[in-house]
Formats: C-alpha cells, structure tokens, sequence
C-alpha cells in the first residue's frame, strides 16, 4: 500500500488535523500582488494548487508588515485591506475545488526585503526604484555590495513580534487550517539563527541559546492566540562553515516540541552567498531524516523531489511524515493525481475533471465511474 496516499494527522490544541494524504503543496512566491494585496493571479493559482491532489496547499511566503515583504510584489497580511484581498480571492479559489486544508507560511524578509523581482533581477531596490529600508538582528547586508539593514531594537523586537501575532489572528478569522513560520532561506527569523547574520551582543545574540531566542518568542507569541496546527520551516544548515548547523537545527527542534510545535518543514541554505550546496535529488531529504530522529515531531521533507516512486520512497524508508513539492506543481498542476495513478492511491476530485482520467487510471478518483453520455 502506498504510504503517500494513507491519511496522517497532525496534532493541534484543537484536536488535530487529519489529511486524506501525505502530499504537501510548499509555499511559493509569486511576486504578483499589490501592495501586498492577492489579485486574481492568485484567485487561479490558487484553485489550481486546490484542485492538484496535494492533502495540504501551503500559501506563499506572506509578511506581517509592508518592510517584511521580499519584494513590492509579495503578498502581505497585516491590515484589514491585505485581509479582506486575501480573504476574498482565498474564499473563491476554494469554492471552486475539493475540501482541502490549507496552511499560510508567515514571515518577515529582513535584511533580504526590498529586492526586485527575480525576472527582475532580483537585487536590492533604492528609494527611488520603490525600495524601502530593511531591518536585520545586525547591521550586516546579505552581500557585500549591498546597503546595510538597519539593526533591529527591543522597540522593534516587540513591534515585529506584535505583528506575527496580528497575522496569526487574521489567519484564524480567514479559517487557515494551519500557519507556518518562515526561519529558512536566509529572512529574518533564520537570520537571528545564523551567526553568519547575527551579531548581536544582546540576550538576542551569541550563543544558541541568544540567537534562537527571538524566533522562539515569535512561535511562542503565535502559539497564545492560535490555536490551529503551527509549526516552523527552518534551514537545517547554512552550507557555510562557522554558519548554522544540522546539531543546532536538532536542538531548537526539541526546543519547539516543548513549546507546542505540530510540525517542523526542513530546507536550508539561503543566509549566505558563500553556500555551498550539494544539489541533487532529495538532497535535503537526510537532513530531515536527522531532524525527525532527534525530535520526533511530524517532518516534512522538501528539496528537488519531483517523482511518485522518489516521494513514496521518503516515506517508505522513515525519513520523513510528509512529503513536500513546489515547483513540480507549477510545471505539472495535477501532480497529485498522476502520482495517484502510479502508485494505486486515489485523491478527491471536482465533478467536472472526472471524465479527464484515461482508463488505465480512473482508480486514481476512487470509486467513481468515469464516462460520456
């Protein structure tokens, strides 16, 4: 039987979240809102990933407060505008699909705000291309030739804090299943982690201890007001020497276990231009087998899986609880239903789709006769 398309819960304070399978769409920039607004870009990029499949469709990276965003085109969550955007064209994206849960990853960019699109370019903006200032745990810029953020004081702390917490709660009002917090890929939380980014001489610096405390504030500020399945994705390892490391990410994994974490998503790499990473096939796949073996919580696996039989594997061999997919999604958008049909498993489908199937795979929508009058 295939593991892939067996049910898996995840706990939460309210009882815990039964997914049909173990299929997770991963959040994925689109770079195509307004003022942090969704548009209906999203309304069909949306109800494409909604109808892929996938057990849970993670939103992209959205961030608590206009400096947050990674670019002018990144969506947001922090005011009623941003809210009632996202609310309306989520609303309709999931009228128009299966019953799926649905998980928004929350962040703040930090020092790597204010940067073009990557069809762009991607490089820092200046005030006069539509840029803004950044914010970072130090005054040190993602690359050399970069203008330094400015570092971030207790006032700021709270304030950026506060603003995950609004989020959260707006989340909830939209009826998001589940909230990721972003500490990966080099923004902020992931940058208070890495001694790379942080070097701070405050009880927020140093040591693991200092240097893991402000994500864990967040996630605990977070955990108070929502009350659905919350967990984090974090970089595992920067790939730089002297950086941020597998021992450490194990750590702070026991650490968010104890502080009520339903699920850790582990990536890497992204603090530094100096990374050094080993791509390839599931080439993050044992570090998430090493996290998930010294903390237990629920793991997802995510990083350059793009087959049926690759996921099925992850799974299969105990490296992981939950398999993770993004750009795979984008190229193929019934990715869920083609991996159904090779491994014998079934996902739910709109009525209008079950005529597409070919016969040799009609399994794949379960009990449903597929025909034409």
């Amino acid at each position: 039987m295939s593991l892939l398309f067996t049910p898996y819960t995840l706990p939460s304070p309210q009882g815990g979240m039964t997914l049909p399978n173990r299929l997770v769409v991963a959040p994925m920039c689109q770079y195509s809102a307004v003022d942090g607004c969704a548009t209906d870009w999203h309304l069909t990029h949306w109800a494409n990933l909604l109808n892929s499949g996938a057990g849970l469709v993670t939103l992209e990276a959205t961030a608590v407060e206009a400096d947050g965003r990674i670019s002018p085109g990144c969506l947001g969550l922090w005011d009623d505008a941003t809210e009632a955007a996202l609310a309306h064209h989520l609303h309709r994206a999931r009228a128009q699909a299966p019953a799926t849960a649905v998980c928004i990853q929350l962040s703040h960019a930090g020092r790597k705000a204010s940067s073009a699109r990557p069809w762009e370019g991607g490089a820092l903006l200046s005030p006069e291309q539509g840029g803004w200032h950044t914010w970072g745990p130090s005054a040190l810029p993602h690359l050399p030739t970069e203008a330094p953020p400015q570092a971030l004081t207790p006032a700021d702390l709270d304030r950026i804090t506060a603003a995950f917490v609004a989020a959260a709660e707006r989340s909830a009002r939209l009826g998001i299943e589940a909230i990721e917090l972003h500490a990966a890929h080099g923004y902020l939380l992931h940058q208070f982690l890495s001694p790379l980014a942080n070097q701070r001489d405050d009880a927020y610096g140093g040591s693991f201890e200092g240097r893991s405390a402000f994500p864990k504030r967040v996630f605990k500020a977070v955990r108070q007001v929502f009350q659905g399945v919350l967990g984090m994705r974090v970089s595992a390892t920067d790939w730089v020497d002297g950086g941020w490391t597998l021992a450490e990410t194990q750590r702070l994994s026991l650490e968010l276990k104890a502080l009520g974490a339903d699920f850790i998503h582990i990536s890497s790499g992204g603090v530094s231009p100096q990374q050094k990473i080993p791509v390839g096939p599931g080439y993050q796949v044992h570090l998430a087998r090493d996290v998930r073996a010294a903390c237990g919580l629920p793991t997802l696996a995510v990083g350059l899986i793009t087959t049926a039989q690759q996921a099925e594997a992850v799974l299969q061999a105990g490296d992981a609880d939950l398999v993770a997919l993004a750009r795979a999604f984008l190229y193929h958008p019934r990715w869920g239903w083609q991996a159904a049909a090779e491994l014998g498993g079934t996902v739910a489908a709109m009525p209008a789709y079950w005529r597409c199937l070919p016969r040799e795979a009609q399994h794949a929508f379960g009990n449903v006769r597929i025909g034409m009058r």
